[in-house]
């Protein structure tokens, strides 16, 4: 794993835990971020996703990122604030989708694998 000081501005943002309006708590353990030569990435997250009255699950995500318009966030040392924030947006926002539809999705379902 690369030490936080050597991460892009996107990766830590990124790699922070984060609560949804709806209850849940997605406790990030820790991103994986590789970056293809085609512009693309796929982030890997490790984490632990609670939500109350329910024990903790921890989970290990894959979300491909094929969307090479945020290459320049995602590498730049000194993205700008507002594409930052959106793309931070946009990531939780299919972190959240995945969560929701892991059960009922063949698509979605493959995205994660639950660790014990």
């Amino acid at each position: 794993m690369i030490p936080v000081e050597e991460r892009t501005p996107a990766e830590q943002a990124l790699s922070r835990s984060y609560d949804t309006s709806d209850g849940l708590r997605f406790d990030v353990i820790a991103l994986s971020v590789e970056h293809h030569p085609d512009r693309s990435a796929t982030l890997t997250y490790w984490l632990t996703v609670g939500r109350h009255g329910h024990p903790d699950e921890r989970w290990t995500v894959t979300l491909p990122w094929n969307d090479k318009s945020w290459a320049d966030v995602l590498t730049s040392p000194a993205p700008l604030a507002d594409r930052l924030r959106r793309l931070v947006h946009l990531v939780h926002a299919h972190l959240e989708e995945w969560w929701h539809t892991k059960g009922h999705n063949r698509q979605s379902a493959k995205m994660g694998r639950r660790l014990s």
